[in-house]
């Protein structure tokens, strides 16, 4: 696992020690790590992208390709799963650090706060990502350079996307989180990536839901016993039990499968990628 003191500035991404689950990389870095990171390409500027993976991610991936193959551009790929987690564990003998960004964005705003830094809020509902960007900065000092609801058609070159783009590009913000849930801000990122300005882009899912207070998180135990899925499908059943019910098994079977086969399952490898 990489530690934080070895990232002090500009780009250290071949120390991360990768694998490749079902075709999708996973990186193994730890919360102090990841914010020494995005800080880092912060001050020098450099342009950067956060992607994060699920047993749903991977699960979008097997359809998908063109998620691999960002995953594979991308500067940093987190494991935020359990499911991942212990996959990767059962293949190499490593369990990959496993964290979300509601856990470590407070702590990352406060270091950036104070350099005179901004953030940008994309996707969500327009009142909880107001919210949301409202109590991140009451929390933490970190100035909101703007905030923009996800319900826009995000399809490229389309009218309001393109008015999307002009603002975040107009404010410069030096984080972006990209709150669109999977696989749409995944595909929204790789579509965009060449229009944004210099920032490290996020993806972070639901972290506008936890931010604004609209949903609480269940307490660290409950994840570190794999059971956060089932916290989750009880409090929104409507929306995700596809993703779990039936997800998780279809998961567990391609894992199953792609061991016995020994093919595109686990590749240990350098991180070292060039960004989008």
């Amino acid at each position: 696992m990489l530690d934080g003191s070895s990232i002090t500035g500009e780009f250290y991404k071949q120390q991360l020690r990768s694998t490749k689950l079902l075709g999708v990389r996973i990186d193994d870095i730890g919360v102090t790590a990841l914010i020494d990171f995005i800080v880092a390409s912060v001050e020098t500027q450099t342009k950067c992208m956060v992607v994060n993976s699920n047993v749903h991610l991977i699960n979008l991936a097997q359809a998908n390709p063109w998620l691999k193959t960002l995953f594979d551009r991308a500067d940093v790929a987190f494991c935020d799963g359990t499911g991942v987690q212990w996959a990767v564990w059962l293949l190499s003998g490593r369990k990959p650090e496993r964290h979300t960004p509601p856990e470590w964005i407070v702590p990352l705003a406060k270091r950036l706060a104070g350099r005179g830094r901004t953030i940008y809020w994309l996707g969500g509902h327009a009142d909880i990502v107001q919210e949301a960007a409202h109590n991140l900065q009451q929390q933490s000092g970190l100035k909101t350079s703007g905030f923009q609801h996800g319900y826009f058609n995000s399809t490229r070159g389309s009218a309001e996307n393109d008015a999307v783009l002009a603002k975040i590009n107009s404010v410069k913000p030096d984080i972006l989180v990209v709150n669109m849930g999977m696989p749409l801000q995944e595909r929204w990122l790789a579509e965009n990536w060449d229009h944004l300005p210099n920032c490290v882009a996020i993806t972070a899912g639901a972290l506008v839901d936890h931010i604004s207070g609209r949903v609480s998180r269940p307490p660290r135990w409950v994840a570190d016993f794999g059971l956060e899925w089932l916290v989750r499908l009880l409090i929104e059943p409507r929306r995700l039990w596809r993703r779990y019910l039936l997800g998780l098994p279809l998961f567990a079977l391609r894992f199953c499968w792609s061991m016995f086969k020994k093919k595109d399952c686990l590749e240990d490898r350098s991180a070292t990628q060039n960004s989008l």
